[in-house]
């Protein structure tokens, strides 16, 4: 069970990672209708992570009753896990998200850039994971697949917008892809608790996403008029908690009222 367990927290802190920095464009947005854009993906993954947790914190706590443990509770733990301690709680090494997910926003072309590859990935995951053998995790993915189907949308108009506009624009995008690029390669870097959970039929072996995810990029780079980067090397270690400063400075704010209120609900 810790297998499908620690899966489902990836899923969780990707999408909870990645939703917590778009919801830092709220109020600062471009324009009020792509404020109120970027807003609702934030709320759309932050939703897609809810489901994760108390479905995780559900396998937790009974892998829990099953084994009869006697061991003394961490922080946080006192009256089982939920979805709250699961995403306030845990400490950075802790979190299996991708690395790309917690880069900065930096300006626009480099978020929507950054939501692009994402969501390629998530569209094609969330596919393949409507297969899968564990009722909880198929239904999840099928509600979140008409999410991320927009979200890809969005950001791929975006893309081909800011990358066939302007020359100011279009140096935007290729600044973004030199800043980004180098994390796209850990989103189909197989884990032992990706591969447990595929092996078993119940997650995906992210691996087989790759020439999909790449195919999807050029053409949308082709159309945008960008160059397709190769031979890059490639920043890993986000699926199994070694992060950057990043990820630090996103907890210290995600998890700050929690921390010093315990208990805190709203």
């Amino acid at each position: 069970m810790k297998g499908l367990i620690d899966y489902t927290l990836h899923l969780a802190d990707d999408a909870l990672i990645l939703g917590h920095r778009d919801s830092e464009w709220c109020g600062h947005g471009p324009v009020l209708e792509q404020d109120i854009a970027i807003t609702n993906i934030a709320l759309d993954l932050i939703g897609q992570a809810r489901n994760f947790y108390q479905y995780a914190a559900q396998l937790i706590n009974e892998s829990k009753r099953s084994e009869g443990s006697n061991v003394s509770p961490k922080r946080g733990d006192l009256e089982g896990a939920t979805e709250d301690t699961l995403a306030y709680l845990r400490e950075r090494h802790e979190f299996k998200n991708c690395l790309l997910t917690e880069q900065s926003n930096g300006d626009w072309a480099k978020t929507v850039l950054r939501q692009f590859f994402f969501s390629v990935y998530q569209y094609f995951l969330y596919q393949e994971l409507q297969n899968s053998e564990d009722i909880q995790l198929s239904a999840i993915a099928e509600k979140s697949l008409k999410e991320v189907t927009y979200h890809l949308r969005w950001s791929s108009e975006w893309v081909i917008r800011l990358g066939d506009g302007s020359e100011e624009s279009c140096q935007r995008m290729m600044n973004a892809i030199d800043e980004l690029w180098k994390y796209t390669g850990e989103l189909f870097e197989v884990t032992s608790y990706e591969l447990e959970a595929a092996s078993e039929n119940v997650g995906i072996d992210p691996s087989s996403l790759k020439p999909k995810w790449e195919k999807k990029v050029k053409e949308i780079f082709t159309e945008a008029t960008l160059p397709y980067p190769e031979n890059v090397f490639q920043e890993t270690g986000g699926k199994e908690g070694k992060h950057s400063q990043n990820l630090v400075h996103i907890l210290a704010e995600l998890q700050y009222i929690q921390r010093a209120y315990p208990h805190s609900v709203w």
